[in-house]
């Protein structure tokens, strides 16, 4: 399951500025294989991005995107299994507030706007 490194089927759009690397295109099937490197063979970010060529921003935002939602622990779960998931839950619960109190913001500035 492993992608190749070599880029099927991107398109290179012209760079704007000189030295710097052209905008690729990637299809989703590729960005799935890539996610699948993180996902099911264990690799770290840095090695999976490396291994197909990509930034390691581009690896997390398809991770983002494509990656399965993490399975919750059932009755027999082991203390492990317990402790990942309310580490997950946790981050989960702190990015949800941060976007409760962005919004509440965003909010309050537009009625304070719209008045």
């Amino acid at each position: 399951m492993t992608p190749s490194t070599s880029n099927p089927s991107s398109q290179t759009a012209p760079s704007a500025q000189p030295g710097r690397r052209p905008y690729r295109r990637f299809p989703d099937e590729f960005k799935r294989d890539a996610v699948g490197l993180v996902v099911n063979e264990n690799y770290s970010f840095k090695a999976a991005a490396k291994a197909v060529n990509v930034s390691e921003k581009s690896l997390r935002d398809w991770h983002a995107k494509f990656a399965p939602e993490p399975e919750t622990c059932g009755d027999d779960a082991t203390s492990e299994q317990l402790h990942d998931e309310i580490k997950r839950l946790r981050k989960q619960l702190k990015q949800a507030e941060l976007e409760r109190e962005i919004l509440k913001k965003a909010t309050a500035y537009f009625a304070k706007e719209s008045q």
